[in-house]
């Protein structure tokens, strides 16, 4: 596509007195050869790589073996006029990575804020257990945890919607030195942006044979933070199915282990933690390697790159995964409600709050004493709460809450957008 669409943009200049405009007919041809590229052409090209042991050489002599069959000989001279190979590559490479984000990674992405965000306003009151460090802390609700997962990953594909991927067409080192001799009178950075543009892409006119790629790296980095707040959601999520906060769908025909037949694992968030990290792993490499080249040019990041639609692959599948994953849970109220009522200490923060706003200077260390490594049930925190010398209206808030009642602001943030 790029070969071709540089053919016909070069007939279009007025300037390159050589090259007559081409007929729309012929250019219409000659888009064929791209839009209609088949498995038989792709090892047409493959063979003639064989012999040139050069990716972008054989997709030009295939182009000039299309020109011959087309009678348009005269052509042949100007595929790939005054281009080095990375003039192609790189625009070709951020095409089909913007392809590949647009039309299929962003809409799954959305699915997953969307089904992320349902769960937020779904369960925005549904009190639970807090763990920090592990261990009881002071209550949430499921929707604020799941509308904080919703914030995160709502930034990033509003980021990634917005990001623009650079290219650019300078010839061997970055100068036009080729372009310029040949024909001095065009102005050829006029003539780059626009062909850059028309790709969708934004020109960058400052670079040495090689594009720089720090726009790719920053997408590639951007999804890594996706990737990294999807493991992080996944963990989150494995911990509930293992806390039985939340309860996993039956589906007929399914097991979950070939010897212990009451299984139901959590293998989708699993699935989707491992193909993150495998994601991240090309993606980072790909980002540190790709914005790094010796000098002007050299040909470790071209082999790297390669693989950027192998990165993308598998973050698509942790994506599915997840889809998947979250249309399988529902909250366990039972099990939130029993787990409320069976740790009456985190209370602890309530009452020495209280205390510190009715003018106790050691409220903090007072409490701890009390509750430090204790078992405490209502009738322990009742009985503390009752010995306190503090208001009579602060001491009916404490003796009335509940740990389901001291969830702050949670359902108000649940419904944060």
């Amino acid at each position: 596509m790029v070969e071709v669409e540089y053919l016909i943009s070069l007939s279009k200049e007025k300037k390159l007195v050589d090259l007559p405009l081409i007929s729309k007919s012929v250019q219409n041809s000659l888009r064929k050869i791209y839009q209609k590229f088949d498995t038989i052409s792709a090892r047409r090209i493959k063979k003639i790589e064989s012999q040139t042991n050069h990716d972008v050489k054989a997709v030009e002599i295939f182009i000039s073996e299309k020109l011959k069959k087309m009678n348009k000989t005269n052509l042949v001279p100007w595929i790939h006029f005054g281009l080095t190979s990375e003039d192609v590559n790189n625009i070709s490479y951020s095409m089909m990575w913007k392809d590949g984000t647009k039309n299929v990674y962003l809409d799954k992405l959305n699915t997953i804020i969307k089904a992320i965000k349902a769960l937020a306003s779904k369960y925005s009151k549904e009190a639970m257990l807090s763990l920090t460090h592990g261990q009881p802390a002071t209550p949430t609700t499921f929707g604020k945890e799941m509308a904080v997962f919703y914030s995160r990953l709502n930034k990033h594909y509003k980021l990634l919607q917005k990001l623009e991927l650079e290219g650019k067409i300078s010839g061997a080192t970055g100068t036009w030195a080729a372009h310029f001799l040949a024909y001095p009178n065009i102005d050829w950075l006029k003539f780059s942006n626009k062909f850059v543009k028309y790709f969708g892409l934004k020109h960058n006119p400052l670079t040495t044979q090689i594009e720089s790629h720090d726009s790719l790296a920053e997408q590639y980095h951007l999804l890594a933070r996706v990737n990294s707040i999807l493991i992080d959601f996944s963990n989150d999520m494995w911990f509930y199915i293992s806390r039985g906060i939340l309860i996993q769908k039956i589906v007929s025909g399914e097991t979950g282990s070939s010897t212990m037949p009451h299984k139901i694992n959590p293998i989708h968030f699993e699935n989707a933690e491992g193909n993150c990290g495998l994601a991240n792993s090309l993606l980072i490499h790909l980002a540190n390697k790709l914005t790094i080249s010796r000098l002007q040019r050299d040909l470790s990041g071209s082999t790297v790159i390669r693989n950027q639609g192998v990165a993308l692959g598998y973050c698509v599948i942790a994506l599915n995964s997840l889809i998947k994953g979250i249309d399988r849970v529902k909250i366990n109220k039972q099990r939130t409600k029993d787990e409320l009522n069976n740790h009456w200490e985190i209370l602890a923060e309530a009452v020495q709050i209280i205390l510190r706003k009715n003018g106790y200077s050691d409220a903090y260390e007072k409490i701890k004493e009390l509750t430090r490594g204790e078992t405490i049930g209502k009738n322990n925190i009742q009985e503390i709460i009752s010995s306190l010398d503090i208001s009579h209206d602060d001491k009916n808030i404490l003796m009335n809450l509940t740990p389901r009642g001291y969830t702050g602001l949670s359902s108000v943030l649940a419904k944060l957008r």
